[in-house]
């Protein structure tokens, strides 16, 4: 009797233990989905200020400023619930601006025009990377939460389930053919 009730409590103890370290892993995964959100949201801010300041130092033809200095506007002030719509925005913005290779170009020969197209070619190349790793970190945490075991158990908590970032992030080819 008392071997049987020993053998239970270390079984119950291995349980608890196996939960406890499954929440833990589970807790980890949400900080990580918290840091590479920052990341993503730097990298998106950084897009849409290289490409506003683009916009406004008066390289870009009129029309081709206004579009893109709207579109990075608009994607630096979007609410929450409208991002990935105003970043997908920007994203068409930032290739129908840079469709082709002389624009590319002309940027490039004014003064300080080099060091501005590098800085964009490198923001835009960031984005797709940046939304990757959230997406993937998305994707682990959300294959953990549909566990039996953190469902019946609940150790995601009050947690939100997590959601991926999903928008246009092709780059303009023109930019990224230049640098490549």
């Amino acid at each position: 009797m008392t071997a049987t009730l020993i053998w239970i409590l270390v079984a119950l103890v291995a349980i608890g233990l196996y939960l406890s370290w499954t929440a833990g892993r589970l807790d980890r995964l949400h900080a990580r989905i918290d840091a590479t959100r920052a990341g993503l949201d730097a990298q998106l801010l950084r897009r849409a200020s290289v490409a506003q300041e683009l916009a406004t130092s008066g390289v870009l033809d009129p029309a081709a400023s206004i579009v893109l200095y709207e579109a990075a506007h608009a994607a630096r002030q979007a609410e929450e619930e409208q991002r990935e719509v105003a970043e997908s925005e920007l994203s068409q913005a930032l290739r129908a601006v840079f469709a082709e290779p002389a624009q590319v170009e002309a940027v490039r020969e004014v003064p300080g025009g080099e060091a501005a197209a590098h800085e964009l070619t490198e923001a835009v190349r960031r984005v797709p990377m940046a939304r990757r790793f959230h997406n993937d970190a998305v994707g682990a945490a959300r294959r953990l939460r549909q566990h039996r075991k953190v469902r019946w158990f609940r150790l995601a908590g009050h947690a939100p389930f997590p959601m991926a970032f999903e928008m246009d992030d092709e780059p303009p080819a023109a930019l990224v053919d230049r640098a490549a």
